[in-house]
């Protein structure tokens, strides 16, 4: 057998199911409209929640960085990687989260591959909620710890799960603050209450919070009054803080312990000094600039309030993230492509990131769009539907 034959067949049988994945090809930068195939579309599949990733005070950050401080970094954090800048921009998240410190990873994928196994392991038990992300659930797994799931945002199904650990193991229980594919809001009130009642740590995947959630985009945690209460917040630097890479925000002493464990960080070159310069500016636009947040949700919920005009379902979503779901992958594909005839670049989500019969669109809002580019969306959305 050829050696590169499981591959071929793989791909065979993806395009036999309509599964095979191609990558769209932006020919403009990231914004409210972009360009592929020399087409102008409505972009409805970013997560730059806020527009600052083509944001001009950050682009002038970047480039500062780079006059300033070169190309790259040169090494791993604890060799000779950590610049003044790195810790600079730990400091002021630390100060934006209200917490003691900050540390900096490649990417939110990284954090949680390198924190939950430093967290746990063997003889320790992991209770994550069912609809976690998949970086969540790797690293759950690479930390070899017994993995409890519960149902998803069911903190009495959390509270019977932690009553049956077998006393004397570490618990973890570990969530998303907003989950990325249906767009709803963990309880963490609940979860906190019944992480404390069994001495559990506490983190949160705050990826789609940051930015989001919270007074002036705190996150999950600001947003319902919980400092102090959750151990462990990871957020993303990607998505509305328009660079590159995520964050752990807790106490001192848990930084500490990560720089000696958390093996992404040990052996990971660190980030450029221009991203970092950019995740530095967004964090001054957000402390500056509530109001682009108050944009976000204004935008959100016009949208959603023209989608469900026409009737479609978008599920439990109460964040900009919003899924329009139609059932089978044929369904959800046929509607991303009669969408971007219509002028909306908007992409089909299929199992296995959804369950099977939950095939949807999902559309992400930001701060940047336009009145006239949601009208023509919700526009796009009724003649699409009509003819799936």
């Amino acid at each position: 057998m050829a050696p590169l034959g499981f591959m071929e067949a793989h791909v065979r049988g993806l395009r036999a199911r309509g599964l095979f994945r191609t990558l769209p090809v932006l020919q403009t930068p990231q914004g409210p409209r972009i360009r592929i195939d020399g087409r102008e579309l409505i972009n409805l599949s970013s997560n730059d929640y806020l527009g600052l990733a083509n944001d001009p005070e950050l682009r002038a950050a970047a480039e500062e960085g780079a006059r300033a401080w070169g190309s790259g970094a040169g090494a791993v954090r604890t060799i000779a990687g950590t610049l003044s800048v790195h810790q600079a921009l730990e400091a002021e998240i630390a100060a934006w989260k209200g917490v003691d410190a900050a540390l900096i990873f490649q990417s939110g994928y990284a954090a949680n591959l390198g924190v939950i196994p430093a967290l746990v392991g063997r003889g320790d038990v992991i209770l994550s909620d069912e609809l976690n992300h998949a970086s969540i659930i790797d690293g759950c797994r690479l930390s070899r710890a017994e993995i409890r799931r519960y149902a998803h945002a069911d903190a009495d199904d959390l509270r019977a799960q932690l009553a049956a650990c077998a006393p004397g193991q570490r618990r973890l229980v570990v969530t998303d603050g907003v989950f990325s594919m249906d767009g709803d809001i963990a309880p963490l009130p609940e979860v906190c209450a019944a992480a404390e009642a069994h001495g559990a740590l506490v983190m949160v995947d705050d990826a789609h919070g940051s930015g989001v959630l919270g007074r002036g985009g705190r996150g999950s945690v600001d947003h319902f009054g919980l400092h102090g209460r959750v151990h462990v917040q990871m957020g993303t630097l990607s998505k509305a803080l328009g660079s590159m890479g995520a964050y752990v925000a807790g106490a001192q002493v848990l930084r500490d312990y990560l720089v000696q464990s958390a093996r992404p960080l040990l052996f990971s070159t660190a980030h450029p000094p221009a991203v970092i310069e950019a995740a530095r500016a967004a964090v001054r636009v957000l402390r500056r600039e509530p109001a682009r947040v108050e944009r976000l949700w204004d935008n959100a919920r016009y949208f959603k309030h023209g989608l469900a005009a026409l009737g479609l379902d978008t599920g439990r979503s109460a964040t900009p993230i919003t899924p329009v779901i139609v059932g089978e992958a044929e369904r959800a594909h046929a509607l991303s492509d009669a969408l971007r005839g219509q002028g909306v670049f908007v992409q089909s989500v299929t199992f296995p990131t959804v369950p099977r019969g939950a095939a949807r669109v999902r559309a992400m809002v930001s701060a940047a769009h336009s009145r006239q580019d949601l009208d023509q969306a919700i526009a796009a959305f009724a003649q699409a539907a009509r003819g799936t």
